[in-house]
């Protein structure tokens, strides 16, 4: 097998425009570094380089050459870096982005017992439904919900959940207003939402057999937090989509009660975006391991109305 220091050593060759400047990014003599080079031209049988007293060229087989070094060179960081990864302890600041119900609720228990393992590492958190842009805002990671992950762009995934929501009412308005059977009678109840363009919502609904079905309600009360939102519901103001983790205790007591359980949104994807892979700090690598071994099978991340799973937390 070739010596796959002299891949190397060619690829700095080609780059650096030269056996001079290459010998000394690589602290290796010119004389040496040009016998290493023509040795490999040697041994694989093919001329690399078209060397005049002027500059050097790479022939049409050195070109194809060369992306595999680099590639090998870029392969070998990748795993040096991995090593000293797992032997630097995380520590420093990592700057996390998430919608509003998710810190309010889900990190708002994970976040301490991290923190609590990792003492030398601080979180910075940006709690907002609004548009953040990665790369631009120096954001590490941010957690998203949606129904896809189509649009991450040009982002690394890591999914982590998914949510269910469904649509509750309190006891007091289905006496009041009476009880659905149909879609076509949550005309007749009040109902809140998230937004309401125009003062006017819609529901993107399933149901049985793959049915597919959107509904629009004019909403009596509209807010764009689902915490003041189940408040409402509670109260008997107008039935709602919860996230059904927000509402296991409610309905245990009654307090709640499902409506059209055969109808649901689709199901949106809790997921977290990160820039690259490669250059990941011990911290932020810790952070979303830790996300993985906490968050899955929660169903724990709360959606925007409509059923369209946004959360705002894009690029």
């Amino acid at each position: 097998m070739q010596d796959l220091n002299d891949m190397l050593y060619f690829a700095e060759v080609v780059e650096r425009g030269g056996f001079a400047a290459a010998g000394r990014a690589l602290g290796i003599p010119k004389s040496r570094l040009s016998r290493r080079v023509s040795d490999l031209e040697t041994e694989l049988g093919v001329r690399l380089l078209q060397r005049t007293t002027r500059k050097l060229s790479l022939t049409e087989v050195g070109e194809a050459y060369l992306r595999h070094c680099q590639a090998m060179r870029e392969s070998a960081q990748a795993a040096a870096d991995t090593v000293a990864q797992v032997q630097t302890a995380p520590r420093g600041t990592i700057r996390v982005s998430c919608p509003v119900t998710l810190a309010q609720t889900v990190l708002a228990e994970m976040m301490p017992p991290f923190l609590s393992r990792y003492p030398e590492v601080r979180v910075d958190m940006v709690v907002s439904n609004r548009v953040v842009n990665v790369v631009e805002e120096g954001i590490d990671v941010a957690l998203r919900v949606r129904p896809t992950l189509e649009d991450s762009g040009s982002m690394v995934v890591k999914r982590l959940d998914t949510t269910t929501q469904i649509l509750v009412a309190s006891p007091e308005l289905l006496i009041r207003q009476g009880t659905p059977t149909t879609l076509d009678d949550l005309a007749r109840l009040d109902s809140v939402a998230m937004s309401a363009p125009d003062g006017r919502a819609t529901w993107n609904l399933m149901g049985p057999g793959g049915a597919h079905q959107v509904v629009h309600h004019t909403p009596r009360y509209v807010a764009d937090d689902l915490l003041t939102l189940k408040f409402a519901v509670l109260a008997g103001i107008g039935m709602g989509w919860m996230p059904d983790y927000m509402c296991h205790e409610e309905m245990r007591e009654r307090r709640l009660v499902r409506v059209l359980p055969e109808w649901v949104p689709p199901p949106a994807i809790v997921h977290a975006v990160f820039p690259s892979r490669r250059g990941l700090s011990p911290a932020v690598r810790a952070f979303l391991d830790y996300l993985g071994e906490a968050m899955p099978g929660r169903n724990s991340l709360a959606t925007r109305d409509g059923g369209a799973g946004l959360d705002g937390a894009g690029i």
